[in-house]
């Protein structure tokens, strides 16, 4: 997912991202404590083992010996206790920093299609959130926080002996040379494999979609293969992180064990030349193991580090290309007028034009349909009518205000909305009729069913109200679906209301309860748009808009735009039509090879 968004735009992400860690300040000056404390209680062992060596043996004091377990057992406890509220904290962290933006991420998830396409996973911003707190949640974070004590052990060493000093040194920039080359070696396989996971999603979903036409057709086999060969690469790219990260992490363990007995060996050394005690070869040996276990815990986990790294990064594109929402002023709810002027339309993310200079105005109580041939801009057109699009030039008002001048929440309960592909969410048919609010009024959901003529379909359901549709609504048939999407969008009575081929997948009945919905919206005052290519449905409409290829062609009064462009079933009279004052602007020129309604044409005026 590329994003081309300003500096200011990413320098204020990475504010709004570094504030949420901030606000973990404390936690993590607490971690830091908690680790200065740890690697001071790491040194336990060390002493431990040379006060054996150097004053319990050569002593034969048993009570200095009960004495140094007892006080190594204590010190034993206390650092367990410490290592595992570490632990607890940096989950929390985790946690916390998940539900500081879990919403902000979900928001950006469900606006970016507004504003471009996507290109690959469309869930990758929730798992990168979610790598991100598996990262903080780990041992990666505490191998950081005791990285910076490796110099303390180092002098302890040299403090024991320069030589033994000099080994481990040479130990740890080894170790620190194979983190780099761990960083270097793992970012483009990493980044590889994002990209081809993604593609492997894709292609799963699709296919999963689509499971009918896949059977129907015998499609099965072909599309496994499509599939297997973006997996093979996922595969593949994945295999090399991990060969990378292992290989490293095996050579670094290997690595650590061997200067562990080169330390012993120096040390053997200058207790043979009578420079050392033989208690400072084992401390040596275990000071040299704990100075480099940070090092080594790092190389392991360098894998999640890099790729809960690239997941900030893509986090701060993707909030920097979608600030947070403006706080609005609240406005009336809109009640008179809908002028659209000159508004011109492309989708997200394309520069191509496919709704150019429409203008017209609605007042309460009309009822305009929307005609036109494939590709002619008409769900484009219902798309800006809504907010969902914004125009590129132009504007949508309602009541005089621009859409953008209330936010989606505030706007949504004054428009309602059925497009083209039903969508339905898992959950009660309640629930999607209310718009999952959090506390639906139940009158109005029984209203917009019987409005949408889905009350009595829905009380022979296995639970009514209650009963629940599965994800996408995969419980209900293609008519039902679309039925109780109308009724969604005829919840609360809102202003203006866009049905977009509402009667796709209906039947006679449903098309009967679709016109006196139709009607009953333009009764109470609303104003409803319908784009239909069967022109029966538009009985209930009173003015007409024609549009070719995104352009309007004629505009007015239903009977009108009827008598001009329909003169009986078959072929229509290219006349052109004479475009209103509310159309100034629009094309006027007539439709080439004039235009044709799918469906019965008698009694349409």
């Amino acid at each position: 997912m590329s994003i081309m968004v300003s500096p200011q735009a990413r320098a204020d992400a990475r504010s709004e991202l570094s504030g949420a860690l901030k606000a973990c300040r404390g936690a993590f000056i607490g971690a830091g404590l908690m680790t200065a404390t740890l690697n001071v209680l790491y040194l336990t062992s060390s002493f431990f083992m040379l006060e054996i060596y150097d004053r319990v043996i050569p002593s034969r004091s048993v009570p200095t010996l009960v004495g140094l377990v007892v006080l190594a057992a204590t010190l034993f406890a206390f650092q367990g206790s410490l290592d595992i509220l570490r632990g607890r904290i940096l989950v929390r962290v985790g946690a916390w920093l998940d539900r500081a933006l879990r919403l902000r991420v979900y928001d950006a998830l469900v606006r970016f299609p507004l504003k471009g396409r996507p290109a690959g996973d469309a869930q990758q911003p929730i798992r990168d959130l979610d790598q991100v707190r598996a990262f903080l949640s780990g041992l990666g974070p505490a191998a950081l926080f005791d990285l910076p004590w490796m110099p303390l052990y180092l002098a302890i060493c040299f403090a024991f002996h320069p030589l033994i000093g000099v080994t481990a040194l040479a130990g740890g920039i080894l170790l620190l040379v194979m983190t780099l080359l761990a960083e270097a070696w793992t970012r483009q396989p990493t980044r590889a494999a994002l990209t081809h996971g993604a593609q492997r999603s894709l292609r799963a979903e699709a296919s999963r979609r689509n499971a009918e036409v896949i059977q129907a057709m015998g499609m099965a086999g072909r599309l496994a293969q499509h599939w297997d060969e973006a997996n093979s690469n996922y595969l593949a790219s994945q295999r090399r992180t991990s060969d990378v990260a292992g290989g490293l992490g095996s050579i670094s363990k290997v690595l650590r064990m061997a200067l562990q007995s080169a330390v012993m060996g120096v040390g053997a050394y200058l207790v043979i030349e009578q420079q050392a005690t033989a208690g400072i070869i084992i401390a040596s040996s275990i000071l040299t193991s704990r100075a480099l276990a940070p090092v080594e815990t790092a190389i392991a986990n360098w894998k999640g580090f890099v790729a809960a790294r690239q997941s900030w990064r893509r986090l701060t594109e993707l909030l920097a290309f979608l600030p947070p929402r403006v706080e609005t002023l609240s406005l009336p709810a809109p009640r008179e007028t809908l002028h659209v002027e000159a508004a011109t339309a492309a989708p997200p993310g394309v520069q191509r034009v496919v709704v150019e200079n429409v203008s017209f105005a609605l007042k309460a109580g009309n009822g305009l349909g929307i005609v036109g041939p494939s590709a002619s801009g008409k769900s484009s057109l219902a798309r800006m009518l809504v907010g969902v699009w914004r125009p590129m030039r132009g504007n949508v008002r309602l009541d005089g205000a621009t859409l953008d001048q209330w936010s989606p929440e505030a706007l949504g309960p004054h428009v309602g909305y059925l497009p083209q592909d039903i969508e339905l969410f898992s959950g009660t048919v309640a629930q999607n009729i209310a718009r999952f609010a959090p506390k639906p009024d139940a009158e109005a959901v029984i209203a917009a069913a019987k409005a949408a003529g889905v009350h009595d379909m829905v009380l022979r359901l296995a639970d009514g109200y209650e009963t629940q549709i599965g994800d996408s609504g995969i419980n209900l048939s293609a008519g039902q679906r679309q039925r109780i999407g109308l009724a969604r969008a005829l919840y609360g009575d809102p202003f203006l209301v866009v049905l977009d081929e509402p009667n796709s997948n209906l039947d006679v009945e449903g098309e009967n309860a679709l016109a006196a919905s139709i009607l009953s919206i333009r009764a109470r005052g609303g104003i409803v748009i319908v784009i239909a290519h069967r022109a029966s449905i538009l009985a209930g409409v009173d003015l007409m808009l024609v549009m070719a290829e995104g352009r309007m062609q004629a505009f007015g009064p239903k009977d009108q735009v009827m008598g001009r462009y329909f003169r009986g079933p078959r072929a229509p009279v290219p006349i052109a039509p004479a475009v209103p004052m509310a159309a100034a602007g629009a094309a006027s020129a007539p439709w080439p090879g004039g235009l044709r309604v799918v469906g019965d044409t008698e009694g349409q005026s």
